[in-house]
C-alpha cells in the first residue's frame, strides 16, 4: 500500500509517528512522510538538521519530503506563525514535490495543531485518497486549556474549522475514549470514529545509571518526563517540592518546553536548587538511564476539563517502566492508574495533596512499589501493546482504501 503521512512533526523529534512508521516499514509498505523541519520542543531548528538537512530525507526506508517553516520559537505568535507556514508550505511546496506520486491512504498524525488536516484534505482532492485522521489533540478545547486562547468569537471559528476538517474525514481515531463524545460535537451524523490509543514503549534495556544524576544516600527521586508546558501544572507540582523541602525527596526533570524558564526561576527564587535537577532533553533511548536513578514517576495536569480526556502519550512509557506512578491527574488518566493499580493519585492542580503523595509512595515498601510497577506493566501489555493496536491500523487502511468511492 502506498500511503502518504501528514504530520507537522517527524524525526528527529520524538513522536509516535516514528514508531508508527517503523512498523509500518516491517509490513512492507511504501511510506511518504510530509513534515516540516525539525524545531519541537526547543522553539528552534535542530542544529544537526540545518548543518545536514540530506540525512534527514530518509527513515527506515521511507521518504521524507520536507517543507520550510518558521520555527516554533516560545511565544504564542511566533508558534501561531509556525502553524501557519506548515499549512501554506505543505499544500504549495508539498504538492509541487509530490506532484508525480500516486497514494492509497492519508494517515494524518494531529498531537496538535488541527490545522495540518487542511492540508491532508488537499491532497486528498489532489490524489484522490481517503483520510483517516488520528486525533491526539482536541481543537479548540486544548486551546482554552492551556491558554494560549480565550475569545470565544475566535474559540468559535476554530470550532468551525474544526468541523470542516473532521467532515471530511472518513475514519476519525480517538486517542481515548473519552474523546469520542468531543469529537462528535463537530460531525455530521454518519462520521465514523474509532477508538485508537497510544501504544507502550518498551524500552531498550539498560543496567547504566544516567550519569547526570549524582548519586544521593536515602533520597527518594521522582522523575518527570516530557513536555514542561501550560498544561502539565508545574506551579501546582512546585508547590509540592516546596512542601518537600525538609524531605529526602529529589525531582529529576527530563525534558524541554515553552515553560522551562519560568521553571528554572522558580527554582532559583524559591531557593529549590539541591531539590531540583533540571536536565533537559535526551533522546528516548536515555529514559531507561533515568528510570533506573528513580523510585517513581510524575503525570500532572492542569485541573481542566479538556485535560481530563486526555491520555498524555508519556503514559503508556511509564506503565512499561516498571515503577510506580505518581499521579496528579483527573479522569481517563486517573482512571488508568486506578484501575491497573499501578500508584497514587490526587486532584489536578493540589500541590499539598502531591507532596502528600509522594510521603505515602516514601512509606510504601518496595516490594509494594515493585508489585505496583508489575501491575501497570502488565496492564500496559494488555491495553497498549504497539504491535497489536498497529495492526488494527493496517486493517482501518486496507478497508478504507479498498472501498474509497471518492463521494465523501
Amino acid at each position: 500500500m502506498k500511503i502518504l503521512i501528514v504530520t507537522q512533526y517527524f524525526w528527529p523529534e520524538n513522536f509516535r509517528i516514528n514508531d508508527l512508521v517503523e512498523e509500518l516499514n516491517l509490513y512492507g509498505h511504501e511510506i511518504t512522510i510530509l513534515t516540516g523541519m525539525p524545531s519541537y520542543p526547543g522553539g528552534k531548528i535542530f542544529p544537526e538538521f540545518e548543518k545536514k538537512p540530506e540525512i534527514f530525507n530518509e527513515f527506515k526506508s521511507s521518504k521524507i519530503v520536507r517543507v520550510p517553516i518558521i520555527p516554533r520559537g516560545k511565544s504564542k505568535f511566533k508558534l501561531s506563525l509556525n502553524y501557519l507556514s506548515y499549512i501554506i508550505s505543505s499544500i504549495i511546496i508539498g504538492s509541487w514535490k509530490l506532484r508525480k506520486n500516486k497514494f492509497d491512504i492519508i494517515f494524518v498524525y494531529e498531537p496538535s495543531p488541527v490545522t495540518v488536516g487542511l492540508t491532508a484534505i488537499w491532497f486528498k482532492k489532489l490524489k484522490k485518497a481517503p483520510i483517516l485522521f488520528w486525533t491526539l489533540d482536541l481543537w479548540p478545547e486544548s486551546l482554552s486549556a492551556v491558554g494560549v486562547l480565550n475569545s470565544k468569537i475566535m474559540l468559535s471559528f476554530i470550532g468551525k474549522i474544526v468541523g470542516f476538517i473532521y467532515n471530511r474525514c472518513d475514519l476519525i481515531l480517538a486517542q481515548s475514549h473519552s474523546f469520542i463524545n468531543s469529537i462528535g460535537k463537530y460531525c455530521k451524523e454518519d462520521t465514523i470514529i474509532e477508538y485508537f490509543p497510544s501504544w507502550s514503549e518498551a524500552l531498550p534495556p539498560s543496567n547504566e545509571l544516567a550519569k547526570e544524576v549524582e548519586f544521593k544516600k536515602n533520597t527518594f527521586n521522582v522523575l518527570f518526563t516530557g513536555n514542561i508546558g501550560e498544561a502539565q501544572d508545574f506551579p501546582a507540582v512546585i508547590d509540592a517540592i516546596e512542601q518537600l523541602r525538609n524531605d529526602n525527596v529529589r525531582w529529576l526533570i527530563v525534558g524541554n518546553g515553552r515553560m522551562s524558564d519560568w521553571l528554572k526561576s522558580q527554582i532559583i527564587n524559591r531557593g529549590l536548587e539541591s531539590q531540583v535537577l533540571l536536565l533537559g532533553e535526551f533522546p528516548i533511548e536515555r529514559m531507561t538511564s533515568f528510570y533506573k536513578c528513580s523510585q517513581a514517576l510524575l503525570v500532572s495536569l492542569k485541573n481542566d476539563h479538556y485535560l481530563s480526556l486526555v491520555i498524555p502519550a508519556k503514559v503508556q512509557s511509564y506503565l512499561m517502566s516498571g515503577l510506580p506512578i505518581l499521579g496528579m491527574v483527573q479522569g481517563e488518566t486517573e482512571q488508568i492508574i486506578r484501575s491497573s493499580g499501578c500508584g497514587y493519585t490526587c486532584a489536578s492542580g493540589d500541590g499539598a495533596a502531591l507532596a502528600g503523595l509522594v510521603r505515602k509512595m516514601i512509606s510504601t515498601s518496595d516490594k509494594n512499589r515493585d508489585l505496583m510497577g508489575s501491575k501497570g506493566k502488565d496492564f500496559a501489555i494488555q491495553e497498549f501493546d504497539r504491535s497489536t493496536l498497529i495492526k488494527k491500523l493496517e486493517f482501518w487502511m486496507f478497508e478504507y482504501a479498498d472501498n474509497y468511492d471518492g463521494k465523501k
